[in-house]
């Protein structure tokens, strides 16, 4: 069942009290961001449960992650999910709009990553705190990307998940903010199927962008070499 607790090889993520529930989507994010430059200081816009700050602090060494989370009963279980992880020490998560963040904090970050909400243009359901989770207008690209633009370090580097259609208009729209593409990974379901996903890392330095493309299904449940070497550290059964 969705309400119970998520558990990888070395956390553990309640999520009883989330709207949107730990999915592939954070997984691949969490796994994918790239921690070549070994960061310092991470941010996670929108945290939800707390599931890619938990990731990175087991993949990195980073001193300082912080999260941003509007909804009250998403902050309180992320809060907790961070008390009981074994990186509690370097983990905070603030109870904040992005823009209040922005307005307040002076620091800049060394990542930022954000798995933002999706489906701009699909129904929504009588669910508010599901809708807020998953809809574009809680939290719409420009000024995602705007706020973006003022907390990352000038050598930084900000990692997005978006659906594929959205992929042209969210790169153009970084551009106008200084964001150039470095890095792209496509995913699709299996090989027969449409592209679902786009992965980008944005930096402040223009660079010919490595593309790739990940599968995930061969069949059902048959998972691709590719897609178990990357999630292979979290998944207990990869």
């Amino acid at each position: 069942m969705p309400n119970k607790p998520f558990t990888f090889k070395r956390f553990k993520v309640n999520q009883d009290r989330c709207a949107m529930k730990i999915g592939t989507d954070a997984v691949l994010l969490g796994a994918w961001t790239s921690l070549e430059n070994h960061p310092f200081s991470i941010l996670d816009i929108g945290a939800g449960t707390g599931i890619l700050s938990l990731m990175l602090a087991q993949r990195s060494n980073a001193q300082l992650i912080d999260a941003i989370e509007i909804d009250d009963n998403a902050y309180e279980q992320c809060v907790d999910n961070f008390e009981q992880s074994p990186w509690s020490d370097r983990l905070f998560c603030y109870h904040a709009s992005l823009e209040e963040f922005v307005e307040e904090i002076e620091d800049s970050y060394d990542l930022i990553v954000c798995n933002p909400p999706f489906y701009s243009e699909d129904y929504k359901t009588t669910n508010y705190q599901r809708d807020l989770a998953r809809f574009q207008d809680a939290m719409p690209f420009n000024h995602l990307l705007e706020s973006v633009s003022k907390l990352l370090s000038k050598d930084g580097i900000f990692v997005v998940i978006i659906p594929f259609k959205e992929e042209e208009t969210v790169i153009k729209l970084a551009s106008r903010m200084s964001l150039y593409p470095n890095r792209l990974l496509r995913v699709k379901g299996t090989h027969n199927s449409e592209i679902k996903r786009s992965l980008l890392e944005f930096s402040f330095h223009e660079s010919k962008i490595k593309k790739h493309e990940l599968v995930i299904e061969i069949e059902r449940h048959q998972y691709t070499e590719d897609y178990v070497n990357l999630t292979k550290d979290f998944y207990l059964k990869m």
